[in-house]
């Protein structure tokens, strides 16, 4: 059978890759932690639970609008609306998951040849994404000494006649940075300048932060008409499973488009799902700050146990649930991920999947007692491999 160029050209998830493997040796005997998956180890929420269960006995098991069902747009907009851009219902499209939602603005604004900017360190999929839309990823290298964020002097550096978006995640994934209101006033100065350059913000982890709220580009009203903003349950309310995304924009031209893109592709998210969605959004929002604060402890500890490896360095996640380190002095990213593997049995992401060679990325979204023990597992490893 004859394959297509685009999808031999792909490289595989490699958080699924290693997700995979620790499954693999588990089922083996072998008992391996994974710190691989950015999936909350919590179950669902029950209200949410049970407005899936009500949602199947209504009957919702039908084909329903492309864009989403009313009510849920309704409360997705209310979600996003901030006193700079406010949404409307129309302004959104309800996907199977925020990654397809991130697919589908990228099939929709790229062309062949076009240019997409991409901060780096950056989760797995964006680049890929761009690849099989027929685009080109240009990396911006951005700096442990700058908490790997991008500066508008490297955004301008790299931007050209052939851009056509730029991707923005904060909270960043691997790293769990957050850009800051001026950080973000500095990029926006620059791209005044390239009113025709577009800015897809995925800001599926602004729910996860610590210390600060998260800013987004929301807060720029001269970019609402060129702005997407992608957001999803999965984190948030531990709706892994769930599927349901979202992308907003006020730019009516790309949501009908987009919105054929997705009639073609998948008709609608799954009924059940979205109700359930619905319910997480309208109702109490406890359950996030009760997850958050867990996040926040575990956060704590893992720092606290990864600052006594020595020679190993990071920089404390503001957001999301992702230590992000450099291992640099112990070896590469992709050496050492496969050490801790085989000699610690912990399953981490090496960094080379997020465009930084030198690092490891471990998710701390396990229980407490797994981070001490795989921590513990990991010290051992390293000081008798010295």
């Amino acid at each position: 059978m004859q394959l297509s160029d685009r999808v031999q050209h792909i490289n595989a998830s490699q958080s699924l890759q290693m997700a995979a493997r620790a499954k693999s040796m588990k089922a083996d005997g072998i008992d391996v932690i994974s710190m691989s998956l950015g999936e909350p180890d919590f179950d669902t929420p029950a209200p949410i639970r049970r407005a899936a269960q009500e949602a199947i006995e209504q009957h919702w098991s039908h084909y329903g609008p492309v864009p989403g069902i009313p009510s849920l747009r309704e409360a997705i907009a209310a979600k996003q609306t901030t006193s700079t851009i406010s949404f409307e219902p129309n302004d959104v499209i309800v996907s199977v998951g925020a990654k397809m939602a991130i697919y589908d603005a990228i099939q929709t604004v790229i062309n062949p040849g076009d240019e997409v900017i991409i901060p780096m360190p950056a989760w797995v999929s964006y680049s890929e994404m761009v690849k099989l839309a027929g685009g080109s990823v240009v990396p911006v290298k951005t700096l442990f000494e700058d908490d790997y964020c991008m500066t508008a002097g490297q955004l301008r550096a790299a931007l050209t006649p052939r851009t056509r978006v730029l991707i923005l995640c904060s909270p960043n994934n691997p790293t769990g940075t957050i850009y800051s209101s001026a950080q973000l006033e500095s990029l926006v100065a620059v791209l005044r300048d390239f009113p025709e350059v577009v800015i897809l913000s995925d800001e599926i982890y602004a729910s996860l932060t610590y210390e600060s709220k998260v800013s987004s580009l929301s807060a720029f009203p001269e970019l609402a008409d060129r702005l997407i903003i992608v957001n999803g349950v999965s984190k948030a309310y531990a709706m892994t499973g769930y599927r349901i995304g979202w992308l907003l924009s006020k730019n009516k031209e790309f949501i009908a488009a987009c919105t054929r893109l997705q009639g073609q592709q998948l008709t609608c998210a799954t009924m059940v799902a979205q109700k359930a969605a619905e319910a997480a959004l309208t109702g109490p929002q406890d359950c996030v700050e009760h997850m958050r604060q867990i996040f926040a402890e575990r956060r704590e500890l893992i720092c606290r146990l990864a600052a006594q490896i020595p020679g190993w360095r990071f920089r404390k996640p503001q957001g999301a649930f992702y230590l992000f380190i450099d291992v640099s002095t112990t070896g590469t990213g992709d050496e050492v991920t496969e050490f801790l593997l085989e000699k610690a049995h912990v399953a981490v992401v090496p960094g080379s999947a997020f465009g930084c060679p030198e690092c490891i990325r471990l998710s701390y979204a396990i229980s407490a007692e797994e981070i001490e023990e795989a921590m513990q597992r990991i010290m051992q490893a390293v000081q008798q491999n010295r």
